[in-house]
């Protein structure tokens, strides 16, 4: 199955940044790509998500104002830009491909392995 590539996670202080990118196949590359992520203990929940031609985008609600996504349409990434980090958002972050626009993981098929994300002092 294919799989799709994260990359940018680390350690960070409390109200510093990252920006992570997801390489997608160019076979998924007419699917909605969302971002996910999963706590210690806890569910995976959906982050936020970007249309095929980038045009539409949605959040969590606790993420609004802070979080970015956007895409590469010809270089197929999709980038989620991460400001004023919390310590609550610490979490494996996954990208995944589906056919919907949604936030439920369920809808995804096509998944990557993750990138952990650390936010500490």
């Amino acid at each position: 199955q294919l799989q799709l590539l994260e990359s940018g996670g680390g350690l960070v202080q409390p109200g510093g940044s990252l920006r992570l990118s997801c390489a997608v196949p160019a076979s998924l590359k007419y699917y909605t790509i969302g971002w996910f992520r999963q706590a210690p203990g806890q569910e995976r929940e959906g982050v936020s998500y970007i249309s095929v031609d980038g045009k539409i985008t949605n959040y969590k609600k606790s993420v609004r104002g802070r979080f970015a996504t956007s895409r590469d349409i010809l270089e197929n990434r999709v980038y989620l830009e991460m400001n004023n980090l919390k310590p609550e958002d610490t979490g494996i972050y996954l990208c995944a491909a589906g056919g919907t626009w949604t936030l439920s993981a369920s809808f995804y098929t096509n998944w990557g392995q993750g990138t952990q994300v650390t936010v500490s002092s």
